[in-house]
């Protein structure tokens, strides 16, 4: 069985795919989180940071739930 590693095209395709339906449901923030997660680890800082710090700007509250801990989490590695 493959990995985000392994498959690292179908992987990001995936995570392209969830993004548009989470943007269209409300729920982009756990997308959003995982395809910048994949480009970090591709090297990819600028595009993962670009993807994620307007998403996870758009809140305003609820910072201390664990989705938003962890998009800014992986933020603060970004910078």
């Amino acid at each position: 069985m493959g990995t985000a590693r392994t498959y690292p095209v179908k992987a990001e395709d995936s995570f392209r795919t969830a993004l548009a339906i989470a943007h269209e449901q409300g729920y982009e923030l756990r997308a959003a989180t995982s395809l910048a997660r994949l480009w970090r680890e591709q090297g990819r800082q600028g595009e993962a940071r670009d993807l994620l710090a307007p998403v996870y700007g758009s809140f305003t509250e609820g910072f201390d739930t664990a989705d938003l801990k962890d998009a800014k989490a992986l933020l603060d590695q970004l910078v």
